[in-house]
């Protein structure tokens, strides 16, 4: 590859897409546990398929939780309310297999290994749930500083949701996906290449309306017109038809859009999943916290890009490990900006925690369009930029 100039692609999905109806479910599962017991620990999964949802997973809680009641809400609110789409929130089953939170974990959650050592401090009282990696990222290339790529592309499935819900585009069904190609020079995002566009419709619509419509109202709303030229393809439902979507089409699971949750591939990803979980799963809560750390770094002007890693034990406090990378992108070393982030940031669960307010019931708010970029979500707070300029020595 020609790292001077080279193509880039992400993808989004819209909040009918089978996998994301799932992820929905599971969120609003979770906010639902934490308004009645914001110490709930909870491992929710959802499948869907035609007609039907089964919620499963281990759930430790004080609160009631009405889980059909819930799901077949979240699936109104998407817009399948027609048997026609062969799934609608009034007619499809909800099978429920819920279980405790395993002891074993909660031995290690409960009480970190650091506090059954001896070590007396709040911030040593909650261990992490599991192992595993996480990373961070940001970019100067969108007022986000997220990638300019994964951020077309969830302004293209946020505005085709947008105009399905209004009634602008009034023969749109829930299920949808869009992908961005953007061509970069010298590292910088320079122009859109290609635009992917695909809409769930009702039957019998006419495909040249149908393409003007998404070309008019969708893309070119979404899209800004300077990165758009005469050479940019675009490509609408190559197939000619779509349908039978949603979880008729496919079936869905939770945690399978690990990538258009995040960066869109523009930086690695751990693995672990977000929705249905609880802020103990440092796969959730270190992921957002490491996106804070990130995003105060290049806020602060100290990298222009910057890739940060952090690992975890299962029932361990302090992280086993962190790496930063800013690509060579740096104002000072990496060196220096690792220091800079062991002083001035706390990875222990129960201060992430804290300091993100992590046990209010907002992750249903978090479930499309992206867990990063929001501005609302508070790992998107920039409130750490003066004292890192400080330590660092940054004017």
């Amino acid at each position: 590859m020609n790292k001077d100039r080279f193509l880039f692609s992400s993808e989004s999905v819209t909040e009918g897409h089978p996998d994301k109806v799932c992820d929905l479910i599971a969120d609003s599962i979770l906010d639902e546990a934490l308004k009645n017991d914001p110490d709930s620990h909870i491992a929710c999964e959802v499948c869907c398929t035609t007609g039907m949802v089964m919620v499963m997973g281990e759930f430790t809680t004080e609160g009631y939780i009405d889980i059909p009641a819930i799901a077949r809400k979240v699936i109104k609110e998407i817009g399948y309310t027609d048997a026609a789409y062969g799934f609608d929130s009034a007619t499809c089953a909800v099978l429920t297999a819920i279980d405790e939170q395993s002891s074993d974990i909660a031995m290690g959650v409960n009480a970190a290994m650091e506090a059954r050592g001896g070590e007396q401090s709040p911030e040593f009282s909650t261990g992490a749930g599991d192992q595993g990696m996480m990373f961070g990222y940001a970019c100067r290339e969108t007022e986000e500083l997220m990638p300019l790529p994964i951020t077309l592309a969830h302004r293209l499935t946020k505005t085709l949701t947008d105009a399905r819900k209004s009634g602008e585009i009034p023969y749109l069904r829930p299920d949808g996906k869009a992908q961005v190609t953007v061509e970069y020079d010298g590292g910088a995002p320079v122009r859109v290449d290609t635009v992917v566009l695909s809409t769930q419709h009702d039957e019998n619509v006419d495909y040249a309306a149908l393409k003007s419509d998404i070309t008019e109202k969708i893309i070119k709303a979404a899209v800004p017109a300077e990165l758009m030229d005469e050479n940019t393809k675009i490509y609408i439902n190559p197939t000619g038809k779509f349908v039978i979507g949603g979880p008729h089409g496919d079936s869905g699971v939770t945690g399978r859009k690990i990538i258009v949750d995040t960066y869109g591939g523009m930086c690695p990803h751990g693995g672990g999943a977000f929705s249905g979980k609880d802020p103990t799963k440092v796969d959730r809560s270190a992921c957002y916290y490491a996106r804070y750390v990130c995003k105060n770094l290049v806020a602060a002007v100290v990298a222009d890009r910057l890739q940060l890693q952090v690992a975890y034990a299962i029932g361990k406090a302090q992280p086993v490990s962190l790496c930063v990378d800013t690509f060579g992108t740096g104002k000072v070393s990496d060196e220096r900006i690792m220091q800079a982030i062991k002083q001035l940031f706390d990875f222990r669960p129960y201060s992430i925690i804290k300091n993100l307010g992590l046990k209010s019931p907002i992750y249903s708010r978090t479930t499309n369009y992206g867990h990063f970029g929001k501005s609302y979500l508070p790992w998107e707070i920039t409130d750490k930029t003066e004292d890192i300029k400080s330590f660092l020595g940054l004017k």
